[in-house]
């Protein structure tokens, strides 16, 4: 590998850092009051016990895909899960009526089918990766 893909690299994965910590950000409300936020999801047509499953999968989901569109190996399957939180999420509780979060959900969007068309498989670097960079022996 050319040294001339090292920033670009670099800036991929601080990309997609950037782009996982929205969906960070979203887990303490959703852990701390799962409750309260299982009671929105009903609110919106979605029943009660079905709610409550619904949140614990988009909470596995939400941990599972952040983790993976950053540190995995390929970051398809990170975006793929994270788009699979994104979009319903967005049409059910950010579509009618339209608001601030409608509009920063459309660019996540965007952004992870960005990642997908364009896939950064080896982004990530790897210790094996480096030290072979560096000409460092290995055991």
């Amino acid at each position: 590998m050319s040294k001339s893909l090292v920033p670009s690299q670099a800036l991929d994965f601080l990309g997609r850092v950037l782009m996982a910590a929205v969906f960070v950000n979203a887990l303490p409300g959703k852990l701390s009051d799962f409750a309260g936020t299982t009671a929105y999801i009903a609110q919106r047509g979605v029943p009660e016990p079905l709610a409550g499953f619904l949140l614990a999968c988009a909470i596995a989901v939400l941990i599972l895909g952040s983790i993976l569109f950053v540190f995995g190996s390929n970051t398809r399957l990170g975006a793929s899960l994270l788009l699979l939180f994104l979009v319903p999420t967005t049409l059910i509780f950010h579509t009618f009526p339209v608001d601030a979060a409608f509009v920063m959900n459309l660019a996540l969007i965007g952004g992870l089918i960005l990642s997908l068309s364009r896939s950064t498989a080896a982004a990530v670097p790897t210790f094996r990766g480096l030290r072979s960079k560096a000409g460092i022996w290995r055991a």
